[in-house]
């Protein structure tokens, strides 16, 4: 590391920021504009991996982020690498990951003329940042970055981008980092009013049917612990949204599962009954939601959020209190009197016999391979793993049938829904944590949206198991078209499209297929003791639907049953 006011080049001055910012792993694709910036990276110590595609590249930086908890950083050149770089960074926006995203720019003197590879990456992605920066003279490079970094990582955490024109790489510049940032105007709130938190304390110890909603805002302020603890403290039931798993243990005696479209039937009946709601770092998402005006009818809304704009954005709030939930849950458990389970009875009684009346449940294999049942093999096989998933129906039945005993094992794209996210996420998750097994639960088509990240992991050896639930449609669209199009699959069938086992044996990658539920234990044990990246094509049965599921639009207590009879 270079001392302070050390002469250098901005493409030096930025490898010594990222070590200011302790960045240990960047992902990223070169190019022209970027030569000085990859020269730099040549002659330091810091980690590099080289993505097949720059979307590849946001991803990965974004499921970094999610295991470690730290900022992920991605790199692309101008133009169209910048522009690849755009849906991860909107999926990073959309569920608050926090990302700094380098791009290269053509020098500033040809900055507006179309020149060759250029792109106006600062005004595409203007609404899918939380800030960005053109910068315009050397100097300013290292205000920039550690501005960058504390944008991304406090108050709501996103996504920032900061271009960087060609010159501004070569410039010479005395080296200085900053101590600190000071930004006027943007001062988030973490400490939650005293006379909102007061009462919201005497609403909860008034209420009878209590029920706490947390989201993605539990793992991003670390309080999976405060909301055990508050959880606990007042005997209410929880539910967490689908970017919310693993902030509370899913096999806890409160916990009542995800609620909404795919959510379990005891969640969404919960949410219908109760009266005092208490979401936690959630944004009452449609999906979540259904028809609004029909969604917990019954019950006050308190909402804790550290991002003002949300509050009220959806649903009417209460009870709002702005801050960070890690220290309002601390400050409520203070103020809140404890509750004693006896006081609860009726209530908890009430959703432990929904529990048993409405269970998470599929018809056994005589229909063919269930990717259900492979889900739960994968957690007997391992059941502290990190779950990465595509975007389908795979998805859904990874939140509902893995258990989640920790914060930041289950990494998903929520907001975006971006097909091809999940394995270059499990791949930044895996070079986060590289203790952990990390699986991609993965379908046959969102596979094949980045399956050409297998070249990474096998040339940096970052042995993750992807287990492709193959049922050789894309699936989620196939269930809507099966159940509101009369069975008119449109250009959703993609059965034989692709020999997934040749696929990763051509790159060097372990394939493996499975066609029978005799062979699911086997081939998990062969791919956790392989020590590479492995593909498992599990040939799952075709029309498999995910149920529970509520229609787009209606009442979340209107539930579909979609399990195939016997």
């Amino acid at each position: 590391m270079s001392e302070n006011n050390s002469k250098m080049t901005g493409a030096r001055a930025i490898i010594e920021c990222l070590y200011e910012e302790n960045v240990e792993v960047i992902f990223g694709y070169p190019g022209g504009v970027l030569l000085h910036i990859y020269d730099a990276i040549y002659q330091s110590d810091l980690r590099h991996i080289l993505v097949r595609h720059e979307q590849a590249a946001a991803h990965a930086a974004e499921g970094y982020a999610r295991a470690t908890g730290k900022v992920g950083v991605c790199l692309a050149t101008s133009g169209p690498g910048a522009t690849n770089l755009v849906t991860g960074i909107a999926n990073a926006y959309m569920d608050s990951i926090p990302m700094v995203a380098l791009t290269g720019q053509v020098p500033s003197s040809m900055i507006g003329n179309d020149a060759f590879q250029e792109a106006n990456i600062t005004g595409i992605t203007m609404p899918i940042t939380k800030h960005n920066y053109l910068v315009q003279d050397a100097k300013d490079l290292p205000r920039i970055i550690k501005e960058a970094f504390h944008i991304a990582s406090t108050g709501r955490p996103g996504p920032v981008l900061i271009d960087l024109p060609k010159d501004i790489t070569t410039e010479e510049i005395e080296f200085s980092y900053p101590d600190k940032v000071d930004l006027k105007g943007y001062k988030p709130t973490y400490k939650g009013n005293l006379q909102q938190v007061k009462r919201a304390a005497s609403a909860i110890e008034k209420a009878h049917q209590p029920l706490i909603y947390a989201g993605g805002g539990i793992l991003g302020s670390n309080a999976s612990e405060e909301l055990l603890q508050f959880a606990e403290h007042v005997q209410a039931p929880v539910t967490t949204t689908l970017t919310g798993i693993g902030g509370f243990p899913t096999q806890h005696p409160l916990y009542v599962g995800m609620p909404g479209m795919h959510g379990t039937k005891y969640a969404n009946y919960a949410i219908q009954e109760c009266d005092l709601l208490i979401a936690v770092g959630a944004r009452f998402d449609d999906r979540v939601t259904g028809k609004l005006a029909s969604f917990a009818p019954n019950a006050k809304i308190l909402h804790i959020d550290i991002d003002p704009a949300e509050i009220s954005k959806n649903i009417t709030v209460d009870i709002p209190i702005v801050g960070d939930a890690k220290n309002i849950l601390a400050s409520l458990y203070k103020y809140v009197k404890p509750v004693e389970k006896e006081t609860r009875k009726e209530w908890l009684d009430r959703i432990e016999g929904w529990k048993k009346s409405y269970p998470l449940h599929y018809v056994g294999e005589q229909d063919g391979l269930k990717p259900q049942y492979i889900i739960e093999q994968i957690y007997e096989a391992c059941k502290d793993a990190i779950i990465v998933t595509e975007v389908g129906q795979h998805q859904m039945w990874a939140a509902q049938y893995y258990k989640f005993s920790q914060p930041r094992s289950f990494i998903t794209s929520g907001g975006l829904g971006t097909m091809g996210y999940g394995y270059p996420a499990s791949i930044g998750a895996k070079v986060g944590k590289p203790d952990r097994v990390v699986f991609n639960i993965a379908g046959d088509g969102s596979f094949q949206m980045n399956s050409q990240e297998i070249a990474t992991a096998v040339q940096n050896d970052i042995p993750v198991i992807v287990a492709i639930m193959n049922n050789g449609y894309l699936g989620m669209v196939r269930q809507w078209q099966e159940l509101f199009f009369e069975k008119r699959y449109s250009h959703t069938c993609i059965r034989e499209s692709v020999d997934f086992v040749k696929l990763a044996e051509a790159y060097g990658a372990v394939g493996i297929r499975v066609e029978k539920t005799s062979e699911v234990k086997p081939a998990l044990e062969k791919a956790m003791d392989s020590g590479k990246p492995v593909i498992i094509d599990f040939i799952v049965e075709c029309e498999e639907n995910v149920s529970p599921m509520v229609p787009a639009g209606a009442p979340i207590n209107e539930i579909l049953d979609l399990e195939r009879k016997e």
